[in-house]
């Protein structure tokens, strides 16, 4: 019961961040500090925060997820390898290039796009697992 639980706190804790990060602290300090430039070096560190919550998250996950396996039958959730790739993405090909402030509507649009898919995968884990966890009946009722 215990990795289960665990699952559920990790995914909730990425998802939550994710969810905080992008739609509250971000925005508020784009509203709030001047110059822009400064809220966009902090917003940069932020962001790559939130990559190493999720890479670390999404590998404890598989790990809890491997020990609440029947043996030798445990394969990761696709949404979770996803949602990890798309933050191992940000943070290495897509951070650097806007922080150098290549092309930044492009940039700027591939890191949101990809933040998005994060918060998405991680979402739609989530999702999946109160299913999961759900007795038949509850889950009728849905």
């Amino acid at each position: 019961m215990f990795w289960v639980r665990l699952q559920l706190f990790l995914a909730a804790l990425w998802w939550g961040s994710l969810t905080v990060v992008g739609v509250v602290v971000v925005p508020t300090l784009f509203a709030v500090l001047e110059p822009k430039a400064l809220a966009g070096q902090v917003a940069a560190r932020l962001f790559s925060a939130e990559c190493w919550i999720g890479l670390v998250s999404g590998l404890l996950l598989i790990l809890a997820g491997r020990r609440t396996a029947a043996a030798g039958r445990y394969r990761p959730s696709a949404w979770v390898l996803l949602a990890m790739m798309a933050a191992l993405l940000l943070e290495v090909a897509v951070a650097p290039r806007i922080v150098a402030r290549e092309n930044l509507a492009l940039w700027h649009g591939v890191g949101t796009a990809l933040y998005l898919v994060q918060w998405l995968a991680m979402g739609r884990w989530l999702w999946s697992w109160t299913v999961r966890q759900a007795s038949p009946a509850e889950s009728i009722a849905d």
